[in-house]
């Protein structure tokens, strides 16, 4: 097939040896089978801003650290600079995202680099050698499906302990092959510490896997994994030996509002200092 412009590079540096075949193309990026060498590998091409369909990504960007102040202020003001460091900091999200829960213990295609927009990766196959499916388009067992539920929560569950929240996991991002299920599409993934829409993203994600799983196994649509999960984290007490358990208990006790308010005052008066320092820090330097 003919070369799509973007991933001539690659090829010209001796990255990508053929571009087999369009995979799939979706709302931020299209995806190709390539051959690398001796082995077949995808090829991520994300899509250009002005061309991404992905909704409202300011709140999945937020608390992303930039650690260049030039590049930071650029990012800002939006200007032409600001807009492709903006870029090049959501392409590279996927990768630091792949390399560091890879490390966490979960499944993930395994990331060969990111060159100028284009990611290099693993090619989830089944037995067969052929692309593995996604889940949307698996059907299973209840037992089955009881069993993958618990491991996609145990990656959920992971990604937090790493400091991660995927933002936008469904039976879409998430591939099947002969040893179960593998997590997939991490351009959005938010830091669940620095993000103040992580705790809802989380209980997004966790509720959209456990309606589908229920499908097939109606019985998970009780449970509480996401209030669980989060509750655990708040206290410092999540950590990837916990056994969940998928219960939780709301709190009946009445907040005291004075506190609250006391606590939020605190943080402000701290950001503000925060931000003087610097201000003072970017003028000395």
């Amino acid at each position: 097939m003919k070369t799509p412009k973007r991933i001539q590079p690659l090829i010209d540096d001796g990255l990508v040896d053929e571009v087999i075949r369009p995979l799939m193309s979706g709302k931020e990026a299209a995806v190709y089978v390539v051959r690398c060498g001796s082995e077949v590998r995808c090829a991520k091409v994300y899509k250009e801003a002005n061309k991404r369909s992905f909704k409202q990504a300011v709140q999945y960007q937020e608390g992303r650290k930039v650690r260049n102040s030039r590049r930071a202020r650029a990012m800002e003001k939006g200007s032409k600079y600001g807009r492709k460091q903006q870029e090049e900091t959501w392409q590279n999200a996927e990768v630091d995202a792949l390399y560091r829960l890879a490390t966490a213990g979960v499944r993930v295609p395994q990331p060969f680099g990111c060159f100028d927009g284009v990611l290099l990766m693993e090619l989830v196959t089944g037995p067969d050698g052929h692309v593995a499916p996604r889940l949307n388009d698996v059907s299973m067992s209840s037992e089955q499906a009881l069993e993958d539920h618990a491991i996609v929560m145990q990656y959920v569950k992971l990604m937090l302990c790493a400091g991660l929240v995927h933002g936008d996991l469904s039976e879409f991002n998430v591939l099947v092959d002969e040893y179960g299920p593998v997590i997939i599409d991490l351009p959005q993934a938010v830091d669940a510490a620095a993000n103040n829409n992580a705790e809802r993203m989380l209980a997004r994600d966790v509720n959209n896997m456990t309606s589908y799983y229920a499908l097939f196994a109606p019985e998970l649509k009780g449970t509480q994994y996401a209030k669980e999960m989060w509750a655990l984290y708040e206290e410092g007490e999540l950590h990837p030996e916990v056994e969940l358990t998928g219960h939780f208990e709301e709190s009946t006790q009445a907040a005291d509002v004075d506190v609250v308010l006391q606590e939020i005052q605190a943080a402000l008066t701290e950001e503000l200092e925060r931000q003087e320092r610097l201000r003072e820090a970017e003028e000395l330097a």
